[in-house]
């Protein structure tokens, strides 16, 4: 299975939760945005919405400043 994440290209052997793809990357979910093919997902739909074959994902994350 195929997916982009950040504008990269990934392999996964199968179909996966947004966390489980989140979990991945060893961000920090309190400050991460996750979207999926143009749609942002709410962190409460995580453990729900499966990362198929073909999807681009992006995770952001805010960093404060000054």
């Amino acid at each position: 299975m195929r997916i982009t994440i950040n504008g990269q290209k990934k392999e996964m052997s199968s179909s996966q939760s947004l966390r489980e793809v989140i979990g991945q990357f060893r961000a920090s979910p309190a400050v991460l945005i996750a979207e999926i093919n143009g749609t942002i997902i709410k962190k409460d739909q995580w453990d729900q919405i499966r990362v198929n074959d073909g999807d681009t994902v992006e995770l952001v994350s805010f960093v404060g400043g000054g």
